[in-house]
């Protein structure tokens, strides 16, 4: 296996991590739909993207904290359909990260059935 491998499993782990993380916060805004004072909360996934080059282990995890859930900055009501929505869209995200992780897999497993 080579660090390359190792880097971009990391990175389909970590954006998996990210979806995960995404889809808890959509969730929550649809379950406190009518909670008084309630703070509509999501991930900006642009923000993290940026640092995917850095060590996978320090930059990002700082930046996530210990949720990585971003609140609004101001209250607004919260659009059941715009949050259904959202979840399609982080359900393809899904989806597509973990295609990528299985592909990377079937590269290292190759890597390793050749070298034998």
């Amino acid at each position: 296996m080579t660090y390359t491998s190792l880097d971009a499993l990391g990175k389909a782990n970590l954006m998996m991590d990210l979806i995960s993380q995404r889809q808890r916060a959509l969730g929550a805004n649809i379950a406190n739909v009518d909670t008084p004072g309630y703070v509509r909360r999501d991930i900006d996934f642009s923000q993290y993207l940026g640092s995917m080059n850095s060590p996978l282990e320090t930059e990002l995890s700082t930046r996530l904290g210990p949720s990585g859930v971003l609140e609004e900055k101001e209250r607004r009501d919260i659009d059941i359909a715009e949050e259904l929505a959202e979840i399609q869209k982080n359900s393809l995200l899904y989806t597509m990260a973990t295609r990528r992780m299985s592909n990377i897999i079937t590269q290292m497993k190759t890597v390793v059935n050749v070298g034998k």
